[in-house]
């Protein structure tokens, strides 16, 4: 057996918004549970936030939960999640890239960088920070 390392957001209120968003931008099967599907005592008004939710996407798991209730995300600067292909991903993950910008914040735009690769970091309309990768040498 392998053992797998997957990115766990939390967020405090909008995770179904973020997670279909990370859906649209990447693709995949995106599966999502409420507080109230897995029968946990929550107030009314959380009962449809989200338990647990999960995008598996072109070989990348992302899961996340809006936070217990009563208390709040700690978004920091802590933590980056990194995207990297090849020339022959270069369209796509450019895409990918211009799509999770959309909204947020580009600290470095898509540019050619002294590895030997295409390059950008951002950070999106959801607070989480991004790189992008593209390896013109492969």
């Amino acid at each position: 057996m392998t053992a797998a390392l997957n990115p766990y957001l939390n967020f405090g209120g909008h995770t179904r918004e973020a997670m279909e968003f990370y859906q649209q931008v990447l693709g995949g099967e995106l599966t999502v549970q409420t507080f109230a599907e897995f029968g946990m005592p929550t107030s009314p008004a959380y009962q449809d936030k989200v338990m647990h939710a999960r995008l598996d996407a072109d070989g990348a798991v992302i899961m996340a939960s809006d936070v217990r209730e009563g208390t709040e995300p700690v978004m920091g600067d802590n933590i980056t999640l990194s995207l990297s292909g090849g020339p022959a991903e270069q369209d796509h993950l450019t895409g990918i890239f211009a799509a999770l910008a959309e909204g947020g914040v580009t600290m470095m735009p898509l540019a050619e960088v002294p590895w030997g690769a295409t390059f950008g970091m951002l950070t999106d309309r959801f607070g989480i920070q991004w790189m992008v990768n593209i390896d013109t040498n492969s």
